[in-house]
């Protein structure tokens, strides 16, 4: 009897402890509960502009989730320009109870909804963007909460005509993969701030074939003093960069040209975060867009017109360009004159036109009294900047 007493007390044990495990190994299950909502106030509009792009725009914040269970939440910023779900956009996450939005981000928010400050434009300078709060668990799970939208009014105040506005006037370029250039500053490369937050220039380019010539840096200004700024600085801050540049992965990380040799307009956007390559095009303002130049002493040129040297505006007023200068000898081999397009069709300025018009022009240049009167080039064979500047009426050679 004793030993059916210990029998019975065992098992009674045991169901107790198999009920402990059972009670231990429960799973509890997330689910939604109650709703989501921003807790910050929004301002009534959004004033942008790229002067104070570095400033805050807008913290989010909201109060924690409810999953009904304690559990690990992540949060989503979703942006849209609708207002629905046809074109939601992650702005960014976190497991915390704040994101925050520069004033550069709602720029580029502005520019995908076709916003700008141009009066003389169809387009708007104001417009809605809307932002929603999403909660879940898990790894993107679809057990998750969604806040409703909140619409925020984007502001772009119109370009009154006042100059454009930059981090800096000009930045440079020096490096091998500058053609004319090379790591000097002789003749660094400009690119002029052409527009709120937006470097623009004509350069020839180099590209790399195995040593140092197809890399460069920006620099803030003409000298190894001055503060630079190479490939991963861009990339780093998450500019889209030209295919045709890389990361030199030399001691300074240059860029490095990668693409056909060649004059291209490099563009540097700070709102929209591009570095960009597109055809050489005039980045000032002039009589006209470019200049070309033909004639024998156009060493690249001759007399036609399928390498005529061009000499983009890029300036007020001023036209500058590279060019290869083959001197007179003798013959019709140091003469040329400038045209305002590509074609015998267009107009020519010959040296006279000049010289009527009150210009100093370099001495390596003399009317060649010829036909035309072109100029006639009676200095040493090389490759010189040439530069017209119409405002201070000089026609220079460095």
């Amino acid at each position: 009897m004793k030993n059916f007493k210990i029998y019975i007390i065992l098992l009674i044990g045991l169901i107790g402890f198999n009920s402990c495990i059972e009670e231990d190994t429960i799973s509890f299950i997330a689910a939604p509960s109650g709703e989501l909502e921003f807790s910050n106030s929004f301002l009534s509009e959004y004033i942008l502009t790229f002067e104070t792009s570095s400033n805050l725009a807008e913290r989010f914040t909201w109060k924690n989730a409810d999953f009904e269970t304690p559990t690990n939440v992540t949060y989503e910023l979703q942006k849209s320009l609708t207002g629905t779900e046809s074109d939601v956009e992650v702005v960014s996450s976190t497991s915390g109870n704040d994101i925050s939005l520069t004033i550069s981000d709602f720029l580029v928010y502005a520019n995908g909804a076709g916003l700008d400050n141009d009066p003389e434009t169809e387009a708007p300078n104001t417009g809605t963007i809307y932002f929603r709060l999403r909660a879940f668990v898990g790894a993107n799970s679809d057990v998750d909460i969604l806040s409703d939208f909140v619409a925020l009014t984007l502001v772009l105040p119109e370009d009154t005509g006042a100059a454009a506005v930059c981090d800096f006037d000009q930045l440079y370029a020096v490096g091998a993969g500058i053609t004319y250039t090379s790591w000097g500053w002789d003749y660094p490369a400009a690119f002029n701030c052409n527009g709120n937050g937006l470097y623009s220039g004509n350069v020839d380019l180099t590209a790399y074939t195995g040593n140092d010539d197809g890399n460069f840096r920006f620099f803030t200004g003409t000298g190894w003093g001055f503060d630079s700024f190479n490939y991963p600085h861009f990339a780093d801050e998450g500019y889209t960069i030209d295919e045709n540049f890389v990361n030199a992965e030399d001691g300074d990380s240059n860029f490095r040209f990668i693409g056909t040799d060649g004059l291209y307009l490099l563009t540097i956007d700070q709102i929209n975060k591009t570095i960009t390559l597109t055809e050489p095009e005039a980045t000032g303002t002039c009589d006209y867009d470019v200049l070309y130049a033909v004639g024998l002493g156009i060493t690249n040129a001759g007399w036609g017109w399928d390498s005529p040297a061009p000499f983009f505006c890029n300036g007020a007023g001023v036209y500058s360009g590279f060019v290869d200068l083959t001197a007179y000898t003798g013959n019709d081999d140091g003469n040329f004159r400038f045209f305002t397009g590509t074609g015998w069709g267009f107009d020519s300025f010959n040296y006279p036109h000049f010289t009527d018009e009150g210009y100093t022009i370099d001495e390596n240049f003399v009317n060649a009294e010829d036909g035309d009167s072109n100029f006639r080039f009676i200095g040493d064979d090389g490759t010189y900047l040439l530069t017209i500047d119409t405002v201070n009426k000089t026609i220079t050679l460095e």
